[in-house]
């Protein structure tokens, strides 16, 4: 999609949740929300994401890249402050890749360690969302529980049965458009399964990160009034930001509002508290990337300086 129609998708949804929604419900649960939490929370998702520079550097280096750690904590930090200004969050994994491709003269190991990293992150999502399934089918009212459990054993025969079509098929016989991401897709599997000790390694520390966000945002929601249980929160959240990374909004703006509020909605929360939960995160994934652009300028800085060639003065 065009960049004008992203803006349109996320412009009108948010029209339309705004619309909807009573205000007084929105205020209500913003009064509600202690002053510090929020800047707990925010420090609560720096700390995820320093975790995250790590694993990022561990895929990195599995090419041979030898990426030093503050050098990957620079393109890590402009890769989070690029997702405020890209249109979605693939701008900053490129950013990532060019700046460490360059620091380490190895494009290749920069490249497929980005892919690696994301792979990762979509197989702990899944991960999560199947945990979070099983644990808060209880938490639906009537026959509610009984038919997600359903639904899970479905989608999981289906992953199974899909699975080997899906690895074996020729790339020429995808569509033109998604040969490039699947094609890498496939090869950053074939990676993972010959270091087994880096998949799981990365794997692990995906799950960490995640999970940490999803308490994260059980906290927030609790505190405006979401009462749900953190199993819910471990189903509804990754669901959400997998929504979000299709690619037809503004970096998920509106989407992940839209589809967060109709996920808690069934658990017995009001729309209004679950569009400002998910208003809440954006404004600390806001907060995080100003940061990361911060971090990213002074390190840029300290490398300029340390680069700069010493000049001798003859008297």
């Amino acid at each position: 999609m065009k960049l004008w129609m992203k803006v349109a998708v996320s412009v009108g949804l948010l029209a339309l949740l705004f619309a909807v929604i009573p205000w007084s419900d929105l205020r209500e649960g913003l009064a509600r929300l202690p002053p510090g939490l929020w800047a707990l929370v925010l420090l609560g998702f720096i700390a995820g994401h320093l975790v995250g520079v790590f694993k990022w550097r561990l895929f990195i280096n599995a090419g041979r890249a030898a990426l030093r750690a503050v050098d990957a904590v620079q393109c890590y930090e402009a890769g989070l402050f690029a997702n405020l200004c890209l249109p979605s969050i693939v701008g900053g994994d490129v950013l990532r890749i060019a700046m460490a491709g360059s620091f380490t003269s190895r494009p290749e190991a920069a490249l497929w360690g980005g892919v690696l990293d994301r792979v990762t992150d979509v197989a702990s999502l899944a991960i999560l969302v199947t945990g979070g399934a099983l644990l808060a089918g209880s938490s639906l009212p009537g026959m509610g529980g009984e038919l997600l459990l359903v639904a899970i054993v479905l989608a999981g025969f289906a992953t199974m049965v899909a699975a080997p079509f899906v690895l074996r098929r020729p790339l020429v016989k995808w569509p033109r458009k998604l040969r490039r991401p699947i094609g890498r897709s496939l090869v950053a599997i074939r990676r993972l399964s010959r270091e087994p000790g880096t998949a799981v390694a990365g794997l692990g520390l995906s799950l960490v990160i995640q999970s940490s966000f999803v308490l994260l945002n059980a906290e927030l929601g609790a505190a405006i009034g979401v009462t749900v249980p953190v199993a819910v929160w471990f189903l509804v959240w990754p669901l959400a930001k997998i929504a979000s990374l299709m690619p037809i909004s503004l970096g998920g703006l509106a989407v992940r509002e839209a589809s967060l509020a109709a996920l808690l909605a069934p658990f017995g929360t009001p729309i209004a508290l679950g569009v400002l939960a998910s208003l809440l995160w954006q404004t600390v994934l806001i907060g995080g990337g100003l940061a990361g652009g911060l971090t990213w300028l002074v390190l840029a800085q300290r490398r300029s300086t340390r680069n700069q060639p010493v000049r001798i003065r003859h008297v």
